[in-house]
């Protein structure tokens, strides 16, 4: 029977089974990775895969002969472990030990010995900065770096062992190895398919977690909270995906960017636009690292433009807002983070967290809410298909870009027309589109745009209309965007009050 490696694990399939009948339960619009024995080059990449009992480690060497021979370190077992490093040994090598505490960072990966005996070698790695003295030579003993796996070197134990080593090949012949969503391709024994893309991020991880990336982290986890990567460009040394391109991210870990490191670009036309690598290429200050791949890294090097990628994040989200309060404390209690509310009871929407973002709240492990009453929240639905650009600018101006639930200033009503005036950014465009043709739609929400004085001006009517629309001008200066679901509570509405509205998506 045909073998098949699904995503590093081995499957045996009868005679003419298809990726359908091994990708089952996959979203059928995301394409994997089919790669055919004889797509690998004869030449390998600077790194080198550890399959261990817990999972796989890439790391990327330091230098031809540095890193221990594969045969030395197949069958190595767990020596030792705490909250800064794992040990992997014994073995004999040649290092010279010098008796000097070294620096060390996460990720690295150092060849020393104990007791000062090069015949009781062990390979480090390292799990969090520290410094010490693992009898190493001169130079410090850094033999390379982790660059996919570290969540799989934090989770090993006393009786994990390393099972093979591999080094990292590349593919080149991409009329055999492709990415696909024709689920009809039959299997063939040795076929590799890889239908996902994990991702660690940056901060996360490790024996504490890490908040001085948190905020451009968030835009991490926002982007992908859909559970896709959609290719928007392909280069040699990267792909991107550039759903939320606009938004601002701050510049926290402007560092190298290595094969498989995660950044999100801080300035310029495409801020906020997200990059995976697939080679190493130098350090921007326009880039700030927001995490790496733990999975998938062939996936990443043979997607093509316009591919969409299954891709998972660790951690997941924490975003509260816009939830029933009791939902929210299940999810709370269901990710081991101590819950509170401003107030107890029924029919509550959480309308503010703190910490405001993921990483944040894991390391506290506790997280405040303030809520309001449902009734003075209002569900409204959004037509994204109709009215891209302005649904966007609605979003962004209303905070719903970034959460369920958002706010808007009210600014007075007459008739059967609700007015609200947000601030509308100077870099705002809002050009015709989606405008009413024979009469605006009862409970219509819509946006006036640039062709009236009164641009950026939000409304609500509640009947239907064959002169005017939501915001009172005509038909051509009327971007519809959407309907309001809960008009019943438009009449409690205050002048100049904040109002809480909710996305209800299909």
């Amino acid at each position: 029977m045909p073998t098949i490696r699904l995503d590093g694990v081995p499957r045996e399939l009868p005679p003419g089974a298809t990726l359908a009948d091994l990708c089952e339960g996959c979203d059928p619009t995301c394409a994997v990775a089919v790669i055919r024995p004889s797509t690998a080059e004869a030449a390998a990449t600077a790194n080198v895969r550890l399959a261990t009992s817990s999972g796989e480690v890439t790391v990327e060497t330091r230098g031809a002969g540095r890193l221990p021979a594969p045969d030395l370190i197949e069958g190595l077992g767990v020596q030792w472990s705490d909250r800064t490093s794992v040990a992997l040994g014994p073995f004999p090598s040649d290092v010279v030990p010098t008796r000097q505490v070294h620096q060390y960072q996460r990720g690295d990966v150092v060849l020393g010995c104990g007791g000062y005996d090069p015949a009781r070698s062990y390979l480090v790695l390292v799990r969090a900065r520290h410094s010490a003295d693992y009898g190493t030579g001169a130079d410090g003993g850094v033999v390379g770096t982790v660059v996919a796996g570290r969540a799989v070197v934090d989770r090993l134990g006393a009786d994990d062992r390393v099972e093979s080593v591999q080094p990292v090949l590349s593919w080149a012949d991409t009329s055999r190895s492709f990415t696909t969503t024709d689920r009809s391709i039959v299997l063939e024994d040795g076929m590799e398919i890889v239908t996902r893309v994990g991702l660690t991020a940056e901060g996360f991880g490790g024996a504490t977690v890490e908040t001085g990336t948190a905020r451009s982290v968030e835009h991490l986890l926002l982007s992908l909270e859909t559970g896709v990567f959609e290719v928007s460009r392909t280069a040699s040394t990267h792909i991107t995906e550039e759903r939320l391109a606009g938004t601002p991210v701050p510049a926290e870990k402007p560092m190298g960017r290595r094969e498989g490191v995660v950044t999100v670009r801080t300035s310029g036309a495409r801020a906020g636009c997200l990059y995976i690598y697939r080679e190493d290429v130098p350090s921007s200050p326009q880039h700030t690292i927001v995490g790496r791949v733990n999975h998938g890294l062939e996936l990443v090097k043979l997607a093509r433009e316009g591919d969409r990628l299954a891709v998972a994040c660790d951690p997941q989200r924490f975003d509260l807002l816009g939830l029933p309060l009791e939902n929210a404390a299940q999810i709370a209690a269901g990710r081991g983070v101590a819950f509170e509310a401003d107030r107890a009871g029924a029919d509550r929407v959480v309308v503010g967290q703190s910490p405001g973002t993921t990483l944040e709240v894991l390391r506290k492990g506790a997280v405040n809410v303030t809520t309001v009453p449902l009734s003075e929240v209002i569900d409204i639905r959004l037509d994204p298909v109709a009215a891209p650009a302005s649904v966007a600018v609605f979003r962004r101006i209303t905070g719903l870009k970034d959460h369920a639930i958002g706010t808007i200033p009210f600014f007075f009503s007459y008739e059967d027309v609700f007015l609200f005036k947000p601030k509308l950014p100077n870099d705002v465009r809002l050009t015709p589109e989606n405008t009413p043709t024979g009469a605006t739609p009862a409970n219509a929400l819509a946006i006036t745009n640039d062709a009236r004085k009164g641009r950026g001006m939000v409304g609500i009517r509640l009947a239907p209309n064959t002169e005017f629309g939501p915001t009172s001008e005509p038909f051509e200066g009327t971007n519809l965007i959407g309907t309001v679901l809960d008009v019943g509570k438009l009449k409690a509405l205050k002048e100049g009050s904040i109002v809480y509205i909710r996305e209800v998506r299909p």
